[in-house]
């Protein structure tokens, strides 16, 4: 297949597109040029997507048979790519994510729950919605929290930062909390699986870990990984509603609620299985991005841990 990537330079772009090429496809990204490719023998289209002009300059006469739309947060965003290609692909996959439902007794959430409307993410809810309208060949991916090497959102790193300096870990409430994360390499084999399947078209599917965990679960998880004994660190609870560090600063890098999908429509249609559990896929992060990066060895800002430590 000739595929077009949205993105394709940062975290899962990066994995997609290294694993579309060992696939045999030929792989086109567009992106505004600001990082290299991430593996020899793809093509580029630098542009900026939020152009709608721009994009339809440098794409009406480019032919596709799938596009992986990784980095459209609302659907201007979206909306005149898929207008672009309305009856000229065979496959648009969207990255949507699991972060549009709304909160539930019932768990774990599962594809058709009822949408958050007051949620960040529902620009991707809207989009889904517009690619179901127009009729598009299209399949929507949820992944809840995604970690692994070369990921530029602060989750597994925020608690390696204070494992590997023998801090004590602040959480909220009282650590039983249930999240979900899901290894990036295995979200990108999950998102190639869709190419080609007839069962996929015009499906939503949750894609993380298969497993579930508290986030005291997860900081014991994170200091095994680190090659440390959980004796080894303090976990301390606090009440996050004693403290106001505004919106732009975030005391703990999870969403203070239970938030963990079902994964097994994934699963069964599109014959996947994670190979990470979490201990693998937390080892796989450490070792090769924390400590290959340096980033034991920077000055990290804990003034917000101090603040909750000293009120304990």
């Amino acid at each position: 297949m000739r595929i077009l990537v949205m993105g394709g330079t940062r975290f899962i772009g990066v994995y997609l597109t290294k694993l579309l090429v060992e696939q045999g496809h030929s792989v086109v990204l567009f992106n505004r040029g600001n990082r290299p490719a991430p593996v020899e023998g793809v093509g580029q289209i630098i542009g900026d997507r939020t152009d709608a002009a721009q994009l339809k300059e440098k794409l009406s006469k480019e032919n596709f048979d799938a596009i992986f739309d990784n980095n459209g947060r609302e659907l201007t965003d979206t909306q005149p790519l898929a207008e672009i290609f309305q009856d000229r692909v065979e496959h648009f996959v969207y990255m949507s994510s699991a972060g549009v439902y709304l909160k539930s007794d019932q768990m774990p959430h599962v594809e058709g729950d009822t949408i958050d409307p007051k949620s960040r993410h529902l620009g991707k809810h809207e989009t889904e919605a517009y690619l179901t309208q127009q009729g598009l060949p299209f399949t929507s991916i949820r992944p809840t929290y995604i970690y692994g090497p070369q990921n530029y959102n602060d989750l597994e790193a925020w608690f390696f930062d204070r494992i590997v300096r023998n801090r004590p870990i602040p959480i909220p409430g009282n650590g039983l909390h249930i999240t979900q994360f899901g290894h990036v390499k295995d979200l990108a084999t999950a998102m190639s699986k869709v190419l080609g399947n007839s069962v996929a078209l015009r499906q939503i599917y949750n894609l993380s870990g298969d497993r579930f965990v508290t986030f005291d679960g997860l900081a014991r998880a994170c200091i095994v990984a680190a090659g440390k004994s959980p004796d080894e660190i303090n976990i301390v609870h606090y009440d996050p509603k004693k403290f106001d560090f505004g919106k732009k600063r975030k005391a703990f890098p999870l969403r203070v609620q239970h938030f963990f999908a079902s994964v097994n429509k994934a699963k069964t249609e599109l014959n996947w299985q994670p190979e990470y559990d979490l201990i693998s896929g937390l080892k796989d992060s450490f070792e090769n991005d924390f400590l290959t990066s340096g980033r034991d060895q920077v000055e990290v800002d804990f003034s917000m841990d101090e603040e909750i430590l000293q009120s304990l």
